[in-house]
C-alpha cells in the first residue's frame, strides 16, 4: 500500500490489456480504487476481479466506447457516481493500425483520432469541476514517441499523439491555479503488449519488456502533490528506473 494514494481513486482507459493493465496493477496495489474503462468488455471483467480479489480494493469495470464522445462522457460520469472525484485520471485507451493514406477511411480516422484526442477532452472536461472543488488532482495521458515524432503508415495515430501533447500544455496552463496536473507520460521503452504484437518488427520484440516494469513511474507521479509537477512530457521507464533506485 502507498499511504498517500491509500483510500483515494483512479479512473484509468485502455484498462483491459497491455501498459493500462499494468497500470491498474500497479495502483490497485497502491491502494488505489478505480474505474477501468475499455471496449473488450470480457478480459475487463476478467481483470478487474482479479484486481480485487488480489487487492481487496474496489474495481469498477466500465466497459465502452471512446470514440463515441457521449459514451465517454457518460461512462466517466459513471465512474465518479461510483467512486466520487477521482485523484487521478490516466487516459491510455488507443487505436494503433499501420496502413498507408489511401488506405485510412474517413470513419476509420474519425474513430482513431477520438479514442485518443476527443476522449481526453471529454474525461478531462467531465472530472475538471469536480477536481477542483475537491483540491486538485492528476491528469496523465500516455503518448509515445509519435507524440513528437512522425512515422510512416501511421498518420491517424501520430496526428492524435501530437494533438495529446498540445491539449496538455493547455491543461497544465488552465489547471495550475485549481492545483490539477497535467502531464503526458511515455513508455521510453519497448513493451510486450497486443498492440505491439502487432505492429513490432521482429528486432524490436527482441528488446520489448513487460509493461508492469513501467508502472512504478506512474505511482509515483500520481503521489506527488497535485499541481507540483504539471506541463511536463515524462519517461516512464526512466522515471521508474529512478523510482527503483530511490533516486526519483
Amino acid at each position: 500500500m502507498n499511504a498517500v494514494l491509500q483510500g483515494k481513486s483512479a479512473i484509468i482507459t485502455g484498462a483491459a490489456q497491455g501498459l493500462g493493465a499494468a497500470i491498474a496493477t500497479a495502483y490497485a496495489e497502491a491502494g488505489l480504487s478505480l474505474a477501468l474503462i475499455d471496449v473488450k468488455a470480457d478480459a475487463l471483467a476478467e481483470h478487474s476481479a482479479a484486481l480485487a480479489a488480489r487487492f481487496g480494493v474496489a474495481v469498477h469495470p466500465l466497459p465502452a466506447d471512446l470514440s463515441d464522445g457521449a459514451a465517454t462522457r457518460n461512462v466517466t460520469l459513471e465512474a465518479m457516481r461510483l467512486l466520487g472525484t477521482p485523484l487521478v485520471l490516466v487516459h491510455n485507451a488507443a487505436i494503433l493500425i499501420n496502413r498507408p493514406l489511401p488506405n485510412v477511411t474517413l470513419e476509420a480516422w474519425q474513430r482513431e483520432m477520438n479514442v485518443i484526442i476527443q476522449a481526453a477532452f471529454v474525461m478531462t472536461q467531465t472530472v475538471w469541476n469536480a477536481m477542483t472543488e475537491a483540491g486538485g488532482g492528476h491528469l496523465i495521458y500516455v503518448s509515445s514517441r509519435s507524440g513528437i515524432e512522425g512515422f510512416m503508415d501511421e498518420s491517424p495515430y501520430v496526428a492524435g499523439k501530437h494533438a495529446l501533447e498540445g491539449f496538455m500544455k493547455c491543461m497544465a496552463m488552465e489547471g495550475k491555479a485549481r492545483r490539477i496536473s497535467a502531464n503526458t507520460v511515455t513508455p521510453g521503452m519497448y513493451m510486450r503488449t497486443p498492440m505491439s504484437e502487432k505492429n513490432y518488427s521482429d528486432e524490436l520484440k527482441q528488446k520489448w519488456v513487460d509493461p508492469i516494469l513501467l508502472t512504478p513511474g506512474f505511482v509515483w507521479l500520481a503521489s506527488q502533490p497535485p499541481g507540483s509537477i504539471t506541463g511536463q512530457r515524462l519517461n516512464a521507464w526512466e522515471l521508474s528506473e529512478r523510482v527503483r533506485a530511490g533516486t526519483a
